[in-house]
């Protein structure tokens, strides 16, 4: 298989939705929590409304829609009724094994989630070996996305100037953070309109088997991604 120089020198990786498909299935088991706790929502409006944010900032955000905290425990159930899903349902996002087998320069994860659920959903699927040691949590800094200190935090710790660092995420949270860090983004859109990464700065692209060549060639962009505008 041959593999692609890249431009950069560290590509920075999310998780959930580009190295595991996760999204539906936390989205799914985070709608029926929340309309348990008298806040009806849909699969799609808890994507819009939470994906690529921290749990701090949804609980937050429930908090405020509710007029009160949620009750004690309420995370911790969530979570444990995510991972029992994930163990049942989980796979890796399609063809990124293949990508990162062509992907020269470090890399790393930056992910809104915690490190427990990181690394069960990277040890899940298989990919934890490859991330091993270069995995960074928004619990690691005091903001978390759109904030830009997850990703200078991941580019300090892997010893790379932002500058010099590309941003992989599907996220509009995610891609607003990537460029404030000063990185270079791509967009996975899958879940997310290509339309709406590119307004926030990213680069588009829908398949995996794009992603190494991209990083070669950041102009190479796929007759899927809109002009920017």
């Amino acid at each position: 298989m041959e593999r692609q120089v890249s431009t950069f020198d560290l590509v920075i990786l999310d998780c959930d939705g580009v190295l595991v498909d996760s999204e539906v299935i936390s989205n799914r088991v985070l709608a029926e929590a929340v309309t348990a706790l008298g806040l009806p929502m849909t699969l799609e409006e808890t994507i819009a409304t939470f994906m690529g944010r921290s749990m701090a900032a949804c609980v937050a955000i429930l908090e405020a829609r509710l007029g009160r905290p949620i009750p004690s425990g309420w995370v911790d159930g969530f979570r444990d009724r995510t991972f029992e899903a994930f163990r049942r349902e989980l796979r890796p996002v399609e063809g990124v094994e293949a990508a990162l087998d062509r992907i020269t320069v470090p890399t790393c994860v930056a992910s809104s989630g915690p490190p427990e659920k990181i690394r069960t959903t990277l040890g899940v699927t298989g990919l934890l070996p490859r991330f091993d040691g270069r995995i960074f949590s928004a619990d690691d800094v005091g903001r978390g996305k759109p904030h830009p200190d997850l990703f200078l935090h991941a580019a300090s710790q892997m010893g790379a100037a932002p500058a010099r660092c590309a941003v992989v995420e599907d996220s509009v949270f995610g891609v607003q953070a990537g460029v404030a860090a000063g990185m270079t983004v791509f967009g996975y859109a899958t879940l997310t309109d290509a339309a709406a990464l590119t307004a926030a700065g990213a680069r588009a692209f829908d398949t995996m088997a794009e992603l190494p060549r991209l990083l070669a060639d950041p102009g190479a962009l796929s007759d899927c991604s809109p002009p920017r505008r």
